[in-house]
């Protein structure tokens, strides 16, 4: 055991007791005064740490040896999870997971957005394995085609993972086959050399599965060899596409697509309406707890079928067209052209006529509207990760709708933009954490914000 100093030296062991969470999954625990996060560890845990990294305020390590093991503490099922950087709970039991993430939200947005408000539930899943209903795999050199080691971009070439679905792994098998069998080259990062990038792949509740190939060119060679490779591994395969990105950037997804075999969408079914979804549609990955979510939604917005509802970052129009069926009519924005159209095209095949589409970012959408002398009663926004831009929550508070629903996939950003939302004269009356994705880190919140009156009711 090494002996402590003022400032721990890297590559040296210290005992320490891990206290609770990071945002990352990580346990928290202090060494000398200074933070310490503890991959690996659970919360009351006495943990031996190798301390892998030391910053001016704060310490990394890893657990090498666990002193008094918390009874949440399980053996990981996963074996590439201490390399993977996919998941960060497989080492605790999924009521410790779902409380770390409860307190996470419930911290955020006291500590962050100064709400007195408790997140008295986290909705979890039923089933923890084989819910996502996306696959992005990164390529390299091997060729290896799997997931990204924690933070870092080398690539670990895992055969199955437990969050994916039997297609996905069976079509990723193929494509290494494929790539092994006719001397394809991966895309190298650093040269920006190479040809294949990622290999995505979409499925639905039907088992059917959309494969498609992000390569840093217009073409691959053997395309035709290609195809009957994926036919043949996976029956429910609907479609083949080439997806062309010869950016040098870390973009997963290109600007332009093309139908090597069969379609380039699927058919997805969600609360009760019917989405098509092609490679670059936004949808969210955990269906069975999308349903979830978006019902949650729809009980914050209280509507009574006489609102008008703006829903910012709609998308392909999927929680548009479940709050439009409660709502006398719904503005839908988003700022991709062709998430619109199937915006658009959604609305007409699930014959919802009181849905309107635009094309816009949020800021500009919302201005619009408020040009146009549009007062919604209930705004509903479901921003990425970064969160909303402090001029769009000025614009929303200044369209004073009576509620604001924000369905949030991070707590850090949607406690600060809780706290925006105060300044306006909005308090947080609910708060609700749903668990989207089962044994990682992240977690979506879903709020609602009302409007005080002038007389300091909530409206």
């Amino acid at each position: 055991m090494a002996k402590n100093t003022d400032l721990p030296a890297p590559q040296t062991v210290h005992r320490v007791i891990v206290s609770g969470y990071s945002s990352d999954g990580d346990g928290v625990a202090r060494l000398n005064g200074m933070v310490v996060f503890v991959q690996g560890g659970i919360r009351g845990e006495m943990c031996d740490v190798l301390i892998t990294k030391v910053g001016r305020s704060a310490l990394w390590g890893r657990v090498v040896e666990v002193v008094n093991p918390s009874p949440a503490r399980i053996f990981p099922q996963c074996l590439h999870y201490a390399k993977c950087g996919g998941c960060q709970f497989r080492h605790m039991n999924y009521p410790e997971e779902l409380e770390a993430k409860r307190i996470r939200v419930e911290d955020a947005l006291r500590r962050l957005g100064g709400a007195d408000i408790q997140v008295p539930v986290i909705l979890g899943a039923e089933h923890t394995q084989r819910y996502r209903n996306k696959a992005q795999y990164p390529v390299s050199d091997g060729p290896k085609i799997g997931f990204y080691r924690a933070r870092s971009h080398q690539v670990i070439d895992v055969e199955d993972c437990l969050l994916q679905s039997h297609a996905a792994s069976r079509l990723r098998l193929a494509v290494k086959e494929w790539m092994e069998t006719w001397d394809i080259p991966a895309y190298e990062e650093k040269s920006c050399t190479g040809l294949v990038r990622h290999v995505f792949v979409r499925t639905n509740r039907l088992e059917q599965s959309l494969c498609c190939l992000l390569v840093n060119g217009r073409q691959v060679p053997r395309e035709a060899e290609l195809v009957e490779a994926l036919r043949a591994a996976e029956p429910g395969l609907v479609g083949v596409v080439l997806g062309i990105n010869e950016k040098h950037n870390n973009v997963i997804l290109g600007d332009e697509y093309r139908t090597l075999w069969g379609d380039d969408f699927l058919f997805d079914n969600l609360c009760g309406l019917s989405f098509k979804l092609s490679v670059p549609s936004f949808y969210q990955v955990n269906p069975a707890q999308t349903q979830v979510l978006y019902e949650k939604a729809l009980e914050f917005a209280a509507l009574t079928g006489t609102e008008t509802v703006f829903d910012l970052y709609c998308g392909i129009g999927t929680i548009s067209l479940v709050l439009a069926r409660q709502a006398a009519l719904v503005y839908g924005a988003e700022v991709v052209p062709q998430a619109v159209e199937d915006a658009k095209d959604n609305a007409h095949r699930n014959h919802i006529e009181n849905a309107r589409f635009f094309c816009a970012d949020a800021g500009e959408a919302a201005a619009r509207l408020a040009e146009q002398g549009v007062r919604p009663q209930v705004v509903c926004v479901d921003p990425p990760r970064k969160g909303l831009a402090p001029q769009v929550v000025d614009t929303i508070a200044a369209m004073a709708p009576a509620r604001v629903v924000y369905v949030s996939c991070d707590p850090g950003t949607l406690g600060r933009d809780v706290g925006r939302f105060a300044q306006h004269g909005y308090t947080v009356s609910q708060a609700v954490a749903v668990d989207m994705f089962p044994r990682t880190a992240h977690v979506e919140t879903v709020v609602s914000l009302v409007r005080k009156t002038p007389d300091g009711d909530a409206h």
